[in-house]
């Protein structure tokens, strides 16, 4: 039987998508159910049981279990990663974080007056054109030139 009329008057009824809606498959029901194209007709159908909504789909426990994990940080080693590392980390932005931390170092070095601006704007350029891998990099780099001191 075509059940559409019915199957969307019940979705709209019940709140639900029309793939939610169960409709007795019993022969013996299909007349009065393909009767009901009133909207009240559906509501007794649903009353009485002919007209269901089907559960909800949810992720299995399984995955709840892994998921929990992964938030832990488990289950995301190297074997489990597919691509290369630039797909999982974009390097321009990494770029971008890298250089504004580097930048607000020596800014920062520059208003306490560690640096003086003639060194401050050597280091920048440095810094731009790539020569440090890193804030650490950084900081040994101005220790090894005497700029500033090192941690003893």
């Amino acid at each position: 039987m075509d059940y559409r009329i019915q199957r969307r008057l019940a979705a709209d009824i019940l709140g639900v998508g029309e793939s939610r809606i169960w409709i007795n498959p019993d022969p013996e029901y299909a007349d009065e159910i393909s009767e009901a194209v009133v909207r009240k007709d559906v509501e007794m159908l649903i009353k009485r049981g002919l007209i269901r909504v089907r559960p909800k789909k949810g992720n299995s426990n399984r995955w709840l279990k892994r998921h929990i994990q992964r938030r832990k940080g488990r289950r995301r080693g190297y074997g489990k990663r597919k691509g290369k590392e630039t797909a999982r980390a974009d390097p321009k932005e990494e770029w971008v974080y890298k250089i504004r931390k580097m930048r607000r170092y020596l800014r920062w070095l520059r208003d306490h007056e560690v640096i003086d601006r003639h060194t401050y704007r050597r280091l920048y350029r440095l810094a731009k054109g790539g020569a440090f891998k890193s804030l650490a990099d950084l900081r040994r780099h101005m220790v090894e030139e005497g700029i500033i001191k090192g941690e003893q």
